[in-house]
C-alpha cells in the first residue's frame, strides 16, 4: 500500500511527469491534491498498471481529488530550455492551475525547481511510493497518451498509437524511412548506433 502523505497536517500536492524519454511530443505532468480518506488498491506508478487500468483510475483520482490539474511543455520549448527544464516547468504550469495553494509538494525523482516559494521534497521513486505522486503519474500519462493518439491520426506511419512517441525500434525505423515531423524534438539525438538522422539546424 502506497503512502498517503510525506508531512502529516498539512495540504500536499504530488507531482509527476511523463514523455521525458521520448523523440516526440510534449511532456506532460500534474500536480495531485488527495484527501487524506482517499484510498485505492490498484493505485501505483503508472508504470506499472496497464493501459486499461489506467484510464479506469483516472475518473476516480479526478472525482475523488482536492484539486488536480495538467500541464505541458511542447517541443519546441522542450528544445529551447531541455528536457530536464521542460519536465520541472511543467510541473509548475500543473501547480498554477491548481484551485488549492498547497502548503508542501512531493515530486517523484530528485531535481525540481523552487516554486513560489511552497516547501518541496522530491522523492526518487515517489510514484510508487505516495498516492499523490502515483495519482499525478497517472494523469500525465494517461493525457499524454490522449495527445499522442491525435497526432498519430496525422502521422500514422510512426506508430504513435502503440509507442507514444517513444524510441521503439519501430519508431526509429520510421524515422529513418520518413525522416522527421514537425512534433519530433531536435534537441534529442539517437546514438549512432540506433540510427543516423538528420534533425536540422537551428
Amino acid at each position: 500500500m502506497l503512502l498517503h502523505n510525506l508531512k502529516r497536517g498539512v495540504i500536499e500536492a504530488g507531482c509527476d511527469e511523463a514523455g521525458r524519454g521520448c523523440l516526440a511530443g510534449p511532456v506532460f505532468a500534474a500536480a495531485v491534491i488527495l484527501p487524506g480518506n482517499f484510498s485505492s488498491e490498484l493505485l501505483n506508478d503508472s508504470k506499472k498498471l496497464t493501459e486499461k487500468q489506467r484510464y479506469e483510475l483516472r475518473p476516480i483520482i479526478e472525482e475523488a481529488a482536492i484539486a488536480w490539474a495538467v500541464g505541458t511543455y511542447d517541443h519546441l520549448e522542450i528544445d529551447k530550455v531541455n528536457i530536464l527544464n521542460a519536465s520541472i516547468f511543467s510541473m509548475h504550469r500543473a501547480l498554477d492551475q491548481l484551485t488549492v495553494r498547497p502548503d508542501h509538494i512531493i515530486v517523484d525523482g530528485n531535481r525540481f525547481k523552487p516554486y513560489q516559494n511552497i516547501p518541496y521534497t522530491t522523492v526518487v521513486k515517489g510514484d510508487g511510493k505516495y498516492l499523490s505522486i502515483a495519482a499525478a503519474s497517472v494523469l500525465a500519462k494517461t493525457y499524454r497518451d490522449d495527445f499522442m493518439l491525435a497526432l498519430h491520426e496525422e502521422y500514422p506511419e510512426y506508430g504513435w498509437n502503440q509507442n507514444k512517441g517513444y524510441p521503439t525500434a519501430f519508431h526509429r525505423k520510421a524515422l529513418s524511412e520518413f525522416g522527421i515531423t514537425p512534433y519530433h524534438r531536435k534537441s534529442f539525438r539517437l546514438i549512432d548506433t540506433q540510427l543516423k538522422i538528420d534533425f536540422g539546424d537551428e
